[in-house]
């Protein structure tokens, strides 16, 4: 029988053997899979992965990958004293848990975090300056614009957060949350307190028609409603922010779009404030007292409107750039 060819035997060779591309593929499934185990069995006993930086560099940004990450940049650490990083880890760990332990759970997408103290080096490869801060890198190719998730205007509620996820990812999270009994508490409480006034005044109700405490509990509500504590309540946004390198913490958010918890506060002490005023003012057109101490409630109802009025200006113009009116210089 007549020797094959040299050029001939290696083309059978590589066809028998499936070529260099079959064997390269079958490489690459290898990794594929033990990536996949290795992440499958963290999340077994971790919701949410805890990275350093070969960790990241190996599993999340090397290929080959056919699932989604989604990755908290925060710090954790004590000496870090960011508080808003524990508020948004409290939130992104409802996320994780009411994804590991649903019924739809796969391995499509994995929740992962690195921490600044433990993967700074990831943080100086990314760019990244502040936390907290939620990405998501996709199954295939790089994070686009979309896959940053935007805190300082959705809040890091995990509701908010589990939306975010379904518009990058298609996974539909339902947020389950540790039940809470001070909800109920509070109000078992409150009826508990109504109930015995009642009772030990039930031969004299007329507590019930004092016009001044309803009046006292609506401008309560009124100041709690148009300072923006709905908003809080739905959006779940961050009490404050700090800079990380300056160190400087920031009440008012700078965004028309959004607002810190403590800018609630601020704007429901200024609303009061003028408030307080128009009620002096009030009472001292109206009052029987003697001349001089109306005139004192009138300077100081006019004080309390200019100074908390202006302040109210001043948090305006903070949060629409331009707008060009104000009471006082401040």
């Amino acid at each position: 029988m007549a020797a094959l060819p040299v050029p001939l035997l290696a083309l059978l060779l590589l066809a028998g053997c499936g070529g260099p591309g079959a064997a390269g593929q079958r490489r690459k499934e290898m990794v594929l899979s033990e990536k996949v185990n290795q992440l499958m069995e963290w999340a077994s006993k971790r919701s949410v992965i805890r990275m350093n930086g070969d960790k990241f560099r190996r599993l999340v940004k090397a290929p080959p990958r056919n699932y989604s990450v989604i990755v908290m940049f925060t710090a954790l650490q004590p000496h870090r004293q960011c508080v808003v990083c524990k508020q948004a880890d409290e939130e992104y760990q409802i996320l994780a848990n009411s994804w590991r332990y649903s019924s739809a759970f796969t391995n499509k997408i994995f929740f992962a975090m690195v921490d600044f103290d433990e993967g700074s080096d990831v943080f100086q490869m990314l760019n990244m300056n502040s936390a907290p801060t939620f990405i998501n890198f996709p199954a295939k190719g790089k994070p686009k614009r979309g896959d940053t998730y935007e805190l300082q205007v959705r809040g890091f509620a995990a509701e908010q957060l589990a939306r975010w996820v379904a518009d990058r990812t298609d996974v539909h999270i339902r947020v389950i949350r540790p039940p809470n009994y001070a909800g109920p508490l509070m109000l078992g409480l409150l009826l508990a307190v109504i109930g015995g006034l009642v009772y030990l005044r039930g031969s004299n109700l007329d507590f019930l028609y004092n016009k001044t405490g309803w009046a006292f509990a609506a401008l309560c509500f009124v100041l709690a409603m148009t300072s923006g504590q709905m908003w809080n309540h739905i959006r779940g946004p961050p009490y404050a922010h700090k800079n990380p390198h300056t160190g400087q913490v920031n009440y008012i958010h700078g965004s028309s779009q959004a607002q810190f918890v403590a800018e609630t506060h601020i704007v429901l002490l200024f609303n009061g404030g003028v408030t307080l005023g128009m009620v002096l003012l009030h009472e001292a057109a109206t009052s029987d007292m003697d001349v001089g101490k109306r005139k004192i409630m009138c300077i100081a109802g006019i004080g309390l409107v200019v100074l908390f009025f202006s302040w109210l200006l001043s948090v305006f113009r903070s949060k629409y750039h331009g707008y060009p009116y104000r009471y006082v210089s401040l």
